[in-house]
């Protein structure tokens, strides 16, 4: 085992400790977070190119897998549901396996797949590799088509049943204002709502790749059915948009700023909120504007009550 793989080992191993840890003492909000990150770590390694990787392909296979049950868990731990949970006794049969990674050869215990191929961050990591934003508006969309990585299909998710005297919420994102707009590559929008602890109410979705960069303004013109009752949704709870775009000389995703719309903001027709500097604040504390220009996403909201 070269020592580079043993580091990884010994770091996930960690990680993964503390995040049962954490689930075991019902410290949920931290387990979720150890659990992401980890996960995020775990894909990007399954991701890797042959020649930069410590592990084969059989190996990162495992390791993709191991991340899905990582997702599993920190989604059963967000849901409010009982039935067809992924529980912690479960996800600690996976230790053994990551440990002894380089000798593993039995058949994975659980029927999960990885997640596709993308390239995925952990939070707060993408802000470490790049401090230059501003310095590549000038040839940001520069890249040959050839080099980009396939466009990544939208997640969108079909409207809930109705339920009697319930409403559901549908989101049309028409556009976003950015000054550096026409230079976006393949952006999207993912979509989240979050309680105050930033914990997912309901799946999380993602746009399609935009239908059109004019001016200042990138277009979707898509529609978003929230996951969740108006109703049901907890107090202080908020729907949030992060705009992603892709970066070929750095050859992965970024977060270029995010938005967010609180419950009070719930109403039919058209509505504009500010943008905001990433990090993704998801506890919405420490806020900063995007820019002093009148540069907002455009949305449009119908409510369905029966």
């Amino acid at each position: 085992m070269s020592e580079a793989a043993r580091s990884l080992l010994q770091r996930w191993g960690a990680s993964f400790r503390k995040g049962t840890d954490f689930d075991s003492w019902g410290q949920l909000v931290e387990a979720i977070d150890e659990y992401q990150i980890l996960a995020r770590h775990l894909q990007k390694e399954a991701q890797s190119q042959h020649n930069n990787s410590e592990f084969t392909e059989d190996q990162k296979k495992t390791i993709a897998k191991i991340a899905t049950c990582l997702e599993l868990r920190s989604a059963a731990l967000q849901s409010t549901q009982s039935q067809d949970e992924f529980k912690l006794e479960d996800l600690k049969k996976l230790e053994p396996i990551l440990k002894n990674i380089l000798t593993y050869n039995k058949e994975f215990p659980f029927d999960v797949q990885p997640v596709p191929l993308r390239k995925i961050l952990a939070p707060g990591e993408e802000e470490h590799l790049e401090f230059e934003e501003d310095d590549e508006e000038g040839g940001a969309g520069a890249g040959s088509p050839d080099s980009l990585p396939a466009r990544v299909p939208g997640t969108l998710l079909p409207r809930l049943p109705s339920e009697p005297g319930m409403t559901l919420l549908t989101i049309n994102i028409e556009k976003i204002g950015l000054k550096d707009a026409g230079q976006c590559i393949d952006p999207y929008i993912t979509v989240s709502v979050k309680d105050l602890n930033g914990i997912d109410l309901t799946p999380v979705q993602d746009t399609p790749v935009a239908l059109r960069k004019e001016d200042t303004y990138v277009h979707f013109n898509v529609d978003i059915e929230i996951q969740k009752h108006v109703e049901k949704l907890t107090k202080g709870a908020a729907i949030f948009f992060e705009f992603k775009h892709y970066k070929p000389k750095k050859r992965f995703t970024s977060t270029k700023c995010f938005a967010f719309m609180e419950m009070d903001e719930i109403k039919p027709g058209a509505i504009v909120i500010e943008l905001y500097k990433k990090p993704t604040d998801f506890k919405r504390k420490k806020l900063q504007l995007l820019t002093k220009k009148p540069l907002y996403l455009h949305l449009h909201q119908t409510l369905h009550k029966e």
